[in-house]
């Protein structure tokens, strides 16, 4: 989880900006910041840990933190008790997920608990698939430690074509807040990745959504490399003494 924190950080200082980094940016300065990516993603974390349903959790996060980038679906989610999922195929489902990846020991029962995590919100088919995708893939990242068992089940068991050149991606991706067109983007960047930063680096210099992009890719790069303790240092520095409660907790857990 700490890897999609970092991700987040990084990214989100590039979200909208047209010109994308080269290779060798800063990764973080004084202006970069957690978004509602990490919010919602701790969240997460806390209904496990404590047993709470996910949309009480995430109505709480957003209450607490209510001056994020959160959807405009969301917000209209957030403050509607009764309020079923709003049909939406958008990358929340997919940033938030992590905990799930981390926290459960069998690919059915991750992939069922992403399903769920999902549907709350983003209860169209492309939003669970692309919960699935990315839960399923840190499962994978963590206990089998095998890109190519990643990438066959992103292909075969998912349905996503990853079959991207970095170079292409650098030169014509544009920024898209779907899953469809975000996740795929996202675990190829790992894949071709040689390290946590290398990977981290890749995600944000093809631009898009980059905090999201980078959270989703940071996620799986923790599990399947570790994270540097000096990346570490940086999200606790980043973060307030709620989110860093929690995500002490749901680490002592796993």
């Amino acid at each position: 989880m700490l890897g999609g924190i970092f991700g987040d950080i990084v990214g989100s200082v590039y979200e909208f900006k047209e010109e994308k980094p080269d290779y060798n940016f800063t990764l973080v300065n004084k202006l970069n910041h957690f978004t509602d990516d990490t919010v919602l993603m701790v969240a997460l974390a806390d209904s496990i840990i404590n047993n709470k349903p996910f949309s009480e959790k995430m109505r709480e996060y957003y209450f607490n933190y209510p001056r994020l980038t959160y959807g405009g679906s969301f917000h209209k989610w957030a403050n509607s008790i009764n309020m079923k999922g709003y049909n939406s195929w958008g990358n929340g489902s997919a940033m938030r997920v992590a905990p799930v990846g981390f926290y459960y020991n069998s690919l059915d029962d991750v992939l069922q608990k992403a399903e769920e995590s999902a549907s709350v919100t983003h209860n169209h088919i492309e939003g669970i698939k692309g919960a699935k995708a990315v839960a399923g893939a840190i499962y994978l990242a963590r206990t089998t430690k095998d890109k190519k068992n990643i990438s066959e089940f992103i292909k075969r068991k998912i349905g996503y074509d990853i079959n991207f050149e970095y170079d292409e991606l650098v030169t014509n991706y544009k920024f898209d807040e779907s899953c469809q067109g975000t996740v795929p983007q996202a675990i190829y960047t790992f894949l071709i990745s040689e390290n946590f930063e290398d990977s981290i680096r890749k995600a944000i210099t093809i631009g898009g959504d980059s905090d999201t992009l980078a959270c989703i890719n940071g996620v799986i790069a923790e599990a399947f490399y570790g994270i540097p303790e000096k990346f570490k240092k940086i999200v606790y520095s980043k973060l307030d003494q709620k989110l860093t409660e929690i995500v002490n907790e749901f680490y002592s857990r796993i």
